[in-house]
Order: C-alpha cells, then structure tokens, then sequence
C-alpha cells in the first residue's frame, strides 16, 4: 500500500443501480371525501326508532324505573340480566350490541358507543361519565375508514368515574380502572390500574374486615 497516495474506493455498480431508479413519490393526503357510511339501511333506521324511543320514553323516566328501561332494552334487542341498571341518562348507540349480566350497572351518564358488541359481566359496574368506544378510524389509510371491536367488562369488575375504554379492551374479572384513566390495553383480572395511558397500580384482594 502506498501511504503517500490516498486510496479512492468507487462505489460498485450494484450499489448504483440500488438508488439510479428511485423516483420521487407524491406525498398522500387524507381525503374523506370518499368515507361511505359502512351501515346498513336496518341499522340506520334501528337507531332512529332507537332514538326516539330514548328521547320520549327512556331518557325521562325516574330513577327508581330499571326495570321500565330494561324492557325498554330488550324491546331493541339488548341482552339484559336481572337486577341490572341501566340508568336513565346513559347514551347507547345500538342497543341490539349490549348486553348486561345480571346486577350490572351502566351509572349517569356513560356514553356507551356500541358500534360493536358491549359487555358487561354480572356484578360489574361502569361509573359516571365514563366512555366505552368500540369504533375508531384507520389513521394509517387516506380515507380513514370506521374500524370497530368489542369492550368486555369482566364479572366484578369497576370502571370508576370518566374513564376512557378504547376498542377491543377487555377490563378482567374483579379488575379496578381509577377515575379519569385512558385504558388502550387489556386489564388483567384482579388487578387495579390507573393513569393516561393505565398502568398496573396494584393486585385487588377482597376481605371482609
């Protein structure tokens, strides 16, 4: 090697082949001009009957009246459970997507967006204000198309106050989600999360002292 004279290193045909043929790409927009709604005629009509329904006969009632708005839920094809309270405030998309075991409580005020099937457990409760989403949109196309899951809340499970359930979040049995959390994940049974996003607090152990 000489050391007085640098060494000049070509770059090998291959390597510019590589990028010789790379064009530039037009950036893509998002454009919801083009986002057909995916329900059917059915379900649009349902939930203008639904509507109404809530408006004149649900929403008003008293709030000792459970049992007139648990006929009033089945009336529209809801599963639910004896003993369950459905409080008269509480916002429900579809009722034919809900389903409530059996002492089950939906507390003032949640907004129960059941674009997908909802569930809740025998003995769960989901407190006021709170927010089950189980519809979104594909951020990653450029016409952001509906994207749905289901929410399951497990049996004995408690979603307190203001809390966000994201699509597809199953909160597990004897599971505690604290107030005003954000839950983009599945909770494990038994155990007490909190925060934005949740995260594990504690186990959850009943005793009776």
């Amino acid at each position: 090697m000489n050391l007085c004279k640098p060494e000049i290193h070509q770059p090998s045909p291959n390597v510019l082949g590589k990028f010789a043929f790379v064009l530039p790409t037009e950036p893509m927009n998002v454009d919801v001009s083009n986002n057909p709604s995916p329900h059917s005629f059915a379900n649009k009509a349902g939930r203008t009957l639904w509507s109404a329904v809530w408006l004149i006969l649900y929403r008003p009632s008293p709030k000792p009246l459970h049992g007139w708005r648990r006929f009033l839920l089945r009336l529209f094809g809801a599963r639910i459970g004896k003993g369950a309270h459905p409080h008269a405030s509480v916002k429900i998309w579809a009722p034919w997507n809900l389903e409530m075991g059996d002492h089950s409580c939906l507390a003032p005020h949640v907004d129960c967006y059941c674009v997908a099937p909802v569930k809740l457990g025998p003995h769960s409760t989901v407190s006021q204000y709170s927010y089950l989403c189980t519809a979104s949109h594909d951020i990653e196309h450029p016409n952001l198309p509906l994207v749905t899951a289901p929410i399951i809340i497990g049996a004995g499970a408690w979603v307190t106050a203001d809390v966000f359930i994201a699509p597809g979040v199953t909160i597990g049995e004897g599971a505690v989600v604290g107030a005003r959390s954000s839950v983009f994940k599945s909770v494990p049974p038994w155990t007490v999360v909190a925060g934005n996003p949740a995260r594990e607090i504690k186990k959850r152990e009943l005793n009776r002292s």
